[in-house]
């Protein structure tokens, strides 16, 4: 396993890598190291062109490990579109499962921001958010992203 952190207006981010393939993406506690990897070295390229909003979609290999469910829902959330939102609902009605079930694995996205878990709302608008600085930081990503019209 090799980590490596990067410094973004969401915070200190720190990324892991496993087997060539990002596995978690977490705020930094720090006890960052800073390994060197062609993934790592990519992973913060990218992170840092969606600071600098020059980059709208991450294009990184990534690991989720977990269940099935959890899986199906990630590579929903990694389809929604830069700028873009979409609802538990919307979702479990793609995948055949309850909304519920889709907020519990946003909850256990091992990889926010790169799997954007912070474009799923609630039925009736902003939800919780489970990185560093819970919703403030959810918000803060949504602006970021031109999304904030939905704030309102």
């Amino acid at each position: 396993m090799k980590r490596r952190s990067v410094q973004t207006r969401f915070g200190s981010l720190v990324v892991t890598e496993e087997q060539d393939a990002v596995t978690r993406l977490e705020w930094d506690d720090g006890t960052a190291s800073h390994d060197v990897s062609a993934v790592l070295d990519e992973a913060v390229v990218q992170l840092l062109g969606y600071d600098a909003g020059t980059l709208t979609a991450f294009a990184l290999p990534m690991r989720i490990g977990g269940s099935d469910t959890l899986r199906a829902v990630c590579a929903e959330i990694s389809a929604i579109p830069f700028g873009d939102t979409l609802t538990y609902g919307d979702i479990a009605r793609k995948l055949g499962v309850p909304a519920q079930v889709v907020g519990q694995a946003c909850g256990l996205n091992p990889i926010p921001v790169i799997v954007p878990c912070h474009r799923v709302m609630g039925a009736k608008g902003l939800t919780g958010y489970s990185g560093v600085g819970g919703i403030e930081t959810k918000v803060a990503l949504l602006r970021h992203e031109g999304a904030a019209g939905i704030l309102i």
